[in-house]
């Protein structure tokens, strides 16, 4: 049974959110506050953080700031009313790993819940090993050469994507899908600068990358 923290301060929509994830299967925390997300995120396993963004006391981007940088994992899924795509990028550049906006249909919310947890418990090895670059899922961190190298929740996110399809070409579009989310609009520039930014990190020579290629007219393919 997956554990579920629900961070939402509306009285309404967090029973409504709780009563229908329970009859899903699923166990349930509520948390009203940033604060008390933060708290109980970081003492207790949860294998799914649904996060509203409007919180008192921090709100949900700072709690998903937080909780990155303490090395958490924890697929989060943002619930936001707000409509600009800024924050939306916003929340997936801070860690987030999908978000809805609502008003929401709560069949979407179970899809995109059922789909995060499907790929968290992915056959994805805790360490995985190219050149002399280590990906260390279970602690989010990549390292080379035994040292670890600074990477954004985004390019981490761009590495599983690639780590996880492998010898596979990947669109932009396929990428925008996995990494930002569905429905997000950012230009191919911005995929491109962040692979630019991601071969500098894993490339020894990231003018001719020998492990995140181009592939002309399609996209990018992982041979590591």
């Amino acid at each position: 049974m997956a554990r579920i923290l629900v961070v939402e301060d509306e009285p309404g929509i967090a029973l409504g959110l709780e009563d229908d994830l329970k009859l899903e299967g699923y166990e349930v925390e509520l948390a009203r506050d940033g604060e008390t997300a933060t708290r109980l995120a970081r003492e207790q396993p949860f294998d799914l953080i649904l996060l509203d963004v409007m919180l008192p006391r921090k709100d949900g981007f700072e709690v998903c700031r937080e909780l990155r940088r303490a090395g958490l994992r924890t697929p989060i899924l943002m619930l936001t009313a707000k409509t600009q795509e800024a924050e939306k990028v916003l929340g997936l550049e801070l860690g987030a790993d999908d978000y809805v906006t609502k008003p929401f249909s709560p069949r979407e919310l179970r899809a995109r819940i059922k789909a995060l947890l499907r790929r968290a418990a992915g056959d994805m090895p805790e360490v995985y090993r190219f050149g002399e670059v280590e990906v260390d899922f279970s602690r989010g961190e990549l390292r080379r050469a035994g040292q670890p190298v600074e990477v954004t929740p985004l390019e981490f996110k761009l590495l599983t994507a690639f780590i996880r399809n492998r010898g596979r070409v990947l669109t932009r579009e396929q990428l925008l899908d996995e990494v930002w989310g569905p429905g997000t609009f950012v230009t191919d520039r911005v995929v491109d600068n962040q692979i630019v930014g991601l071969r500098r990190k894993i490339e020894s020579e990231p003018g001719q990358p020998r492990y995140l290629v181009s592939v002309r007219g399609m996209g990018y393919r992982f041979d590591g």
